[in-house]
């Protein structure tokens, strides 16, 4: 059985109708990242993205910096890393999720909306980890007439099989019938962001199958993020609009007590909705990645699953 609804109603009827099992894997195996190199601010997407800086003078070596020390820290955690060299030309591969992702024996591509971002897809090396190295499953959703970010778009119970797609430009309903396909989903939700959002994963974050991290405001129906919350009963942080600003959404649980956030977003948000974070079991590991959240993403974007 499987399923995309797009009412709350409908959504939480499938939810305690029971019928979903746990036996996905809630984290990944590995992660892959892409180094920026030669880091600039993209014009192109930056037509979608208010969280870019467009005006901000940004320094390449710093960025670099910064994303070393994550992929350090994510090694420190036991937590195997794989690294790709970036392209000046493609400056938003710095941010690999909405590219590319994994479900377990498949490599999946997007279909992004923009020309920079669908040369990336194009890169001979990272297809080639997977299916000559890996042996996965190649499955290409560009070139079918939509548009697919991924898990920029689509913020994944990967325990459940459930899938949350936030409508923008970035993704369309093509796309999303396309993604509850290619990552093997059990039930998908599917519903509008605020006019003002361009990636679910930027408003809300599904730790490692047993907790919600959701900022309320970014929904255009208030009644999407209650549906939402309704599945992790106990487990939900809700954050303001300042630290979804702050990138308090954009945040990955990497094993079931590591998870990863900004510097940024720590320092935004309230002490005790982190001591709650800690309480559900988590330890939380801050990278400073100011300079790289200028390009409009945050810790989140940069790391790709691999399961």
């Amino acid at each position: 059985m499987t399923l995309i609804v797009r009412s709350p109603q409908e959504f939480r009827t499938q939810i305690d109708a029971g019928w979903l099992n746990s036996d996905g894997p809630a984290v990944p195996r590995a992660v892959f990242l892409v180094e920026p190199s030669g880091f600039r601010i993209s014009t192109e997407t930056a037509r979608d993205n208010e969280y870019m800086e467009v005006d901000s003078d940004v320094d390449p070596g710093r960025a670099l910096d910064q994303h070393r020390q994550l992929s350090e820290r994510i090694g420190e955690c036991g937590i195997p890393v794989v690294r790709f060299p970036g392209k000046p030309e493609t400056p938003d591969d710095v941010f690999p999720n909405n590219v590319f992702a994994t479900a377990p024996g498949r490599f999946i591509l997007g279909a992004m909306r923009y020309p920079g971002r669908q040369r990336e897809a194009e890169r001979k090396d990272i297809r080639a980890f997977f299916t000559d190295l890996m042996r996965y499953e190649t499955i290409d959703l560009s070139g079918r007439g939509l548009v697919a970010e991924l898990t920029g778009a689509l913020v994944l119970d990967r325990a459940r099989r459930i899938g949350f797609c936030g409508i923008t430009q970035r993704v369309d309903e093509s796309g999303c019938r396309a993604m509850h396909e290619a990552f093997d989903l059990a039930l998908t939700f599917q519903f509008d962001l605020d006019p003002h959002e361009y990636h679910t994963n930027v408003v809300m974050a599904v730790l490692a199958s047993r907790a919600l991290v959701i900022c309320p405001d970014a929904f255009a129906d208030p009644d999407v993020p209650r549906a939402i919350a309704h599945t992790y009963p106990s487990h939900v942080l809700e954050i303001t609009s300042e630290e979804k600003e702050a990138f308090a959404g954009n945040v990955i649980a990497l094993s079931f007590q590591d998870l990863f956030m900004s510097q940024t977003a720590i320092d935004a948000l309230a002490p005790e909705k982190l001591k709650q974070l800690e309480d559900w079991g988590f330890v939380i590991h801050g990278i400073e990645l100011d300079e790289i959240e200028k390009a409009g993403g945050s810790l989140r974007c940069c790391v790709a699953e691999i399961f």
